[in-house]
Formats: structure tokens, sequence, C-alpha cells
């Protein structure tokens, strides 16, 4: 496990929680794939996993800050967008075989990941925390 969930994470809501938990489930199951020298197929199969969830969840956090008019909207998109296009870049050069799964790449996704929960996502939560949601 590279990445451990713990509170830290938490952005108290809880569908919010619960996607974030998959994801750094993805990206352990990607890290323990690689440490186990597992073949190809299993790697790029992760690695679509990944790119699709990350674009879902994407969607759905975008989703709850149009709600909440959150005011930081477009640079937390910004920065869901730069994530996607890395990772498909990354995922298009696996494919090709132009680019092997390094520590880089892990290195890459667990700062993001760690990064974005728990400094943007945790803004706009505190944003939502202090406006409520529309009801």
């Amino acid at each position: 496990m590279i990445i451990k969930w713990n509170d830290t994470f938490h952005v108290n809501i809880d569908h919010v929680d619960n996607q974030h938990r998959n994801l750094v489930g993805l990206v352990n199951n990607l890290a323990e794939a690689m440490a186990n020298a597992k073949g190809k197929d299993v790697l790029a199969a992760i690695i679509d996993d990944l790119v699709s969830y990350t674009q879902e969840h994407f969607q759905a956090e975008e989703r709850i800050m149009e709600l909440v008019n959150y005011p930081e909207l477009t640079m937390h998109q910004s920065e869901h967008a730069a994530f996607i296009e890395k990772v498909t870049d990354f995922q298009i050069k696996f494919d090709r075989g132009q680019l092997g799964l390094t520590i880089e790449v892990m290195n890459f996704l667990c700062d993001w990941v760690r990064n974005h929960i728990k400094k943007s996502d945790k803004k706009y939560a505190e944003f939502i925390g202090e406006n409520g949601l529309p009801s």
C-alpha cells in the first residue's frame, strides 16, 4: 500500500470521501501491480480504470461546486483538467510501449492525490461547510 487512507483525507461529504477512498485504492492497486511485475495487460486495465474513474469523480465534484457557486470553481476545474491530461498522456505512452510505469509516474500520482485532496478539495469542502448546500 503506497497511500494509506486516514482522516486527513476526509472532506466530510460522504459520497466524495467514498470516491476518494476508491481513487486511493486504484493508485494502490497500480503500485501493487507494478511491485509484483504484473503483465502489461493488468497494468493497462488498472490505468484505464484510473483514467475513467478520475473523469467521473471530477465531474461529480465539479457539479457540487457549481451547485454552491464555489468562487474557485474555474481554478479547480483547471487542476482536474491538468491531471486528466497528464494521466491520459501516461496511458497513451504506456499503451504504445513508449513509457514504462516508473517511480516517477507513481510519485506524480501519489503526490497529486495527496495534495489535491488535502488542499484543493478541503478548500471547497470548507466553503460548503460555511455556506451549506442549496436545498
